[in-house]
């Protein structure tokens, strides 16, 4: 199966809590299309309270078999990028992947574990998963699956409606 493999970095933004009971957040804010020289889970930037962390880089991996739902994704109105990652802790937090295959950006979702955030996609990587769906894609055609007719008269091997008294499961005597 042919596959293209990205290295792309992943930025985060730490925002400062709502109110005193709270703790700050860190939730992925963006993607860039090569990975800088900066060392991982480094603070690039704070303003107002908000920090901006490069958390490293990662691989994304695009799969000709997926290239169904890539065109999905770039024709939703919205190109994005799936970070999914682990902590809450700025010089801690750990990627644990990136794709731009949103159901398996989905599929991530139910890890509460784990915080995924869908980020624009850069326009040159946009392109980039466009080429390769041109590339690779084939159209699968949709065939309905055809049904046999019931016979009402046949014999089947289909059990009972109404089990037997013999055929029921037997209980333990219950104490009482």
């Amino acid at each position: 199966m042919p596959q293209d493999v990205l290295r792309i970095a992943v930025l985060a933004q730490r925002r400062p809590p709502v109110t005193k009971w709270g703790t700050g957040e860190l939730r992925p804010y963006a993607v860039l299309p090569q990975e800088p020289q900066t060392a991982p889970n480094s603070l690039l930037a704070a303003e107002n309270g908000v920090e901006t962390w490069y958390l490293g880089g990662r691989d994304l991996t695009l799969y000709s078999g997926d290239t169904g739902h890539h065109r999905d994704n770039l024709v939703s109105g919205q190109p994005s990028v799936w970070v999914v990652m682990r902590g809450q802790d700025p010089k801690t937090a750990e990627v644990i992947a990136v794709t731009a295959d949103p159901y398996e950006g989905e599929g991530y979702a139910s890890d509460l574990e784990l915080t995924v955030e869908a980020v624009p996609m850069p326009d040159s990587l946009r392109a980039h998963i466009a080429a390769f769906i041109d590339r690779h894609h084939v159209e699968m055609p949709f065939k309905k699956r055809k049904r046999l007719p019931a016979d009402p008269n046949a014999m089947t091997a289909r059990a009972p409606r109404v089990l037997q008294e013999g055929d029921k499961w037997v209980n333990a005597p219950r104490k009482r």
